[in-house]
């Protein structure tokens, strides 16, 4: 059974959108600066309708970024890279009024239900996720060889003997073609590695080990003598890990600092919109994002995100976006920011990640 699920494109031949007019385009004023009236991207499918062009559609999207139109072609833009004389697309209409078109139904699958009123109609902690994890495994199978697998992981993956391995398979296997972390994330990784703890606790029984707490600290203020995080592991020949997996096998991850980072790490990235860049480099590739156990880059990430991929092909194909978490906050604080294609699996990390390398292991 194919996972990825056929696209529906909008009929541009019938009414309303038959009768639509091309699409106002003005000038960015300056670097940086959008016209007024510039059209808000979303991280939906979008077409513009072009003179000479017909109604095209931007290869990718993504929230709050503004659409640049070169020609016949279409460019998603951040509004702080807009370059003075770029073409902008005007318009506040999402309906093609202004010869802008938003369609958020394309991949929109036929409910099992007409009812106008059921039960358990929105995930919660009560909602059993055994399908989700079907759909999860299929779809991982199929991007594992055909598509480009994201993970967004907070620290807490790596405090557990049994997760901490798991991902590792995970990336070793193939299940991982780019990593996205924080400082803390590669820091108690490493730490784990070289102490076996995670926050001075041993990551198998959770027992606090006399001055522990030095135990992060003092592998950061090693790793940073060593230069990089890569001779790091060579020198101390480490042989485990999320990030010596990384690093194995050749997977790029992209650590962005925090305020309240220690040391931080070398490689972690401290300017926050080079950091978004580098992260948005792999959002455009991704064909699955699987965020776990981190508010703040899960929610970051779900705004860099489409979602939606035009393939070599042609062929327009869903991205599949799974947050993982412990609490319904972080999902529905995602979804309210606009990633609302997001789907939540509500569990703790170690759960979830032991139980799909079990599964995908076999």
């Amino acid at each position: 059974m194919d996972p990825i699920m056929p696209y529906s494109p909008p009929n541009f031949d019938a009414p309303p959108l038959l009768d639509s007019p091309c699409a106002i385009l003005k000038l960015a004023p300056a670097d940086g600066i959008a016209p007024e009236l510039y059209h808000a991207t979303s991280n939906f499918p979008e077409y513009v309708k072009l003179e000479d062009h017909g109604w095209i559609l931007a290869p990718e999207s993504r929230m709050d970024a503004v659409l640049v139109v070169t020609g016949k072609n279409l460019s998603v833009v951040e509004p702080r890279n807009l370059k003075q004389g770029d073409l902008v697309v005007i318009g506040r209409t999402e309906n093609g009024e202004q010869g802008i078109f938003v369609h958020p139904d394309g991949f929109v699958q036929t409910e099992e239900s007409g009812d106008k009123f059921t039960f358990r109609s929105r995930g919660t902690r009560e909602t059993p996720f055994s399908r989700s994890y079907d759909d999860l495994y299929r779809i991982l199978r199929h991007d594992r060889d055909h598509g480009h697998i994201v993970w967004v992981l907070g620290p807490a993956v790596s405090f557990d003997k049994d997760s901490r391995q798991s991902m590792q398979g995970l990336i070793e296997s193939g299940y991982c073609h780019a990593l996205m972390a924080g400082n803390a994330l590669a820091t108690h990784d490493l730490e784990a590695s070289r102490f076996g703890t995670g926050l001075g606790q041993d990551i198998y029984n959770q027992q606090l080990v006399p001055l522990g707490h030095y135990n992060h600290l003092d592998v950061i203020n090693a790793v940073r003598e060593t230069g990089s995080i890569g001779d790091f592991i060579k020198q101390e020949a480490v042989q485990d890990g999320i990030i010596y997996a990384c690093e194995k096998k050749g997977i790029p991850y992209v650590l962005a600092g925090s305020i309240r980072d220690d040391g931080p790490l070398p490689g972690v990235i401290g300017n926050a919109y080079k950091a978004q860049n580098e992260m948005r480099s792999h959002a455009r590739q991704a064909t699955t994002v699987i965020a776990m156990a981190t508010q703040l880059h899960s929610i970051a990430f779900g705004n860099m995100t489409p979602s939606y991929k035009v393939q070599k092909n042609g062929e327009i194909r869903p991205v599949f976006f799974f947050i993982v978490d412990m609490s319904e906050f972080s999902a529905d604080k995602l979804a309210n920011r606009g990633s609302a294609q997001a789907q939540a699996i509500l569990t703790n990390a170690q759960d979830f990640i032991v139980n799909l390398w079990n599964n995908l292991k076999k």
